[in-house]
């Protein structure tokens, strides 16, 4: 009877614990909801006093928007993989997809002045190229495992 008392006991907190993680992962997700928001407004600012101040021209302030967006793409990325993980759904596509986009992010803003050597700036651009073909890889099979598994007359976008 006791060996009973203490299954009930580890489910019933088994159950208690995975409620409060739930809890905890939509309060993550709340809070990327929030900086996405603060993220968003600072882009609409930026945005703005370059306008105003006539450096929307400038490559390195058009570099400076572009990462900032992309930064915003990553948290929606995240908080799409935060709430499919709550969900219990498979979140690989969504990682691979939030990594294509910080690698893009490092490429885009790659500046070979700011390492010390060129041997240093060689090994972090060849770096950058072997994960972005990596993920392109692991992208084009998840991709094609997901376009097999679909049912004939199913389409594309009834199996995302």
């Amino acid at each position: 009877m006791l060996t009973v008392y203490l299954f009930v006991s580890v489910d019933s907190w088994a159950s208690r614990s995975e409620r409060a993680m739930q809890w905890l992962e939509l309060t993550a997700a709340l809070f990327l909801v929030i900086l996405f928001a603060i993220g968003v407004f600072d882009l609409g600012l930026s945005l703005y006093q370059l306008v105003l101040s006539g450096n929307f021209t400038d490559p390195i302030s058009v570099i400076g928007l572009i990462d900032t967006v992309l930064i915003l793409l990553i948290i929606v990325e995240v908080f799409e993989t935060v709430v499919a993980s709550s969900r219990q759904e498979p979140v690989v596509r969504i990682v691979i997809n939030a990594a294509l986009i910080a690698v893009a992010r490092k490429i885009i803003s790659f500046r070979p002045g700011e390492y010390q050597t060129v041997e240093n700036a060689f090994i972090s651009s060849a770096s950058l190229t072997i994960l972005l073909l990596s993920l392109i890889i692991a992208f084009s099979a998840v991709r094609r495992t997901n376009l097999e598994s679909l049912l004939p007359g199913q389409s594309e976008t009834e199996s995302d």
